[in-house]
């Protein structure tokens, strides 16, 4: 019982203390006094100045309308947001792309499909259902963007087609989207595989991303069927495929007719000029140009650019008697001189 007692003391003479000093009553030797805060021997609190809040820097809002005519800028102002403004008095912000014009067309259809990886040589091919009459329109209601500012310009093939491509090839690994009407396609430009047919050496060299991959010999057109000069681009490609002369009006039966299945063939042009075996001409590839326009390199090399090219891959045709490629071809749009192209 008294170490209970003595405890219940001390604990109230703790209650007491404190409820003194919270009231400005001081306990002198055991008895409360009460001292005004503030009088004598009482402690002098310093004064504590508000802290100086940083202000708030202006905030860069997009052109963002609000129900009721307002604005997003606006509002904030109204509560006390700063916004930046240029100095024309508009509102500075990362805006999105301008509104497309109203599309005087019906959905297009756009190659390269949506999600593709094509090679640099690639152009964006936009085939309307019907013909379209005023062209500029029509250019007002597409774009193409890109995720590095590549800039480029529309070429029409006659009515019914518009296609668009850079002055150069393309920067490998580009992020392509293309907008034309209700019609939207996103694809990536792959790495640069180019192949470079030099019919001074008789030898193409395959660079990728600007490393030399592969050089194979090779053997182009003969006198009379040479093979044009310019940029060409990688098309379809056959594991195996029959290669006819009459079918651009060569009889077969004819001396310079022939009718034979090839391995690996590699389209390079609308005009029937492939990259293919041609175990035949191995000895020739390399020093003698003896084909109808293709080039002819061995069965392992065709294989290989079989296996490695991919749509939109250029094959680039230097030193050759064949005069200058046609930019109109489907599969050449690079060999369009610029002016020719954007005029």
């Amino acid at each position: 019982m008294r170490r209970m007692r003595a405890g219940l003391l001390r604990t109230g003479t703790a209650l007491v203390a404190a409820a003194g000093l919270a009231s400005g009553i001081a306990l002198v030797g055991g008895t409360a006094t009460a001292q005004p805060l503030g009088g004598a021997g009482s402690v002098e609190l310093p004064e504590i100045a508000a802290p100086e809040l940083p202000q708030m820097p202006a905030v860069q809002v997009p052109d963002v309308p609000l129900p009721g005519g307002q604005d997003l800028a606006g509002v904030l102002e109204q509560v006390g947001v700063p916004v930046a403004h240029g100095p024309d008095g508009a509102t500075v912000g990362q805006t999105g792309p301008a509104p497309l014009e109203p599309a005087n067309f019906g959905t297009p259809q756009i190659t390269p499909a949506e999600g593709a990886v094509v090679g640099v040589a690639q152009p964006i091919i936009i085939n309307f259902p019907e013909p379209v009459g005023d062209r500029a329109a029509a250019e007002r209601a597409m774009r193409v963007t890109t995720d590095n500012g590549v800039t480029g310009a529309f070429h029409w093939f006659g009515d019914s087609q518009a296609r668009w491509r850079p002055q150069n090839l393309w920067p490998a690994h580009t992020q392509v989207t293309v907008e034309a009407g209700d019609a939207v396609r996103h694809f990536t430009i792959g790495d640069a595989l180019i192949a470079t047919a030099d019919d001074a050496t008789k030898t193409i060299t395959v660079t990728r991303d600007g490393q030399v991959v592969r050089t194979m010999p090779t053997s182009m057109g003969k006198p009379g069927h040479e093979t044009p000069n310019g940029i060409y681009t990688v098309g379809e490609r056959f594991r195996s495929m029959i290669m006819d002369s009459s079918t651009y009006g060569v009889p077969v039966d004819s001396p310079e007719g022939y009718r034979l299945e090839v391995e690996y063939a590699t389209r390079m042009s609308n005009s029937g000029i492939f990259l293919h075996a041609a175990p035949w001409s191995v000895g020739d590839q390399g020093n003698t140009d003896v084909s109808h326009g293709c080039l002819n390199v061995s069965t392992a090399d065709a294989k290989w650019y079989f296996e490695n090219a991919q749509p939109g891959d250029p094959v680039i045709v230097v030193n050759s008697q064949g005069g200058q490629l046609n930019g109109h071809d489907g599969l050449t749009d690079f060999s369009m001189p610029w002016g020719t192209w954007a005029g």
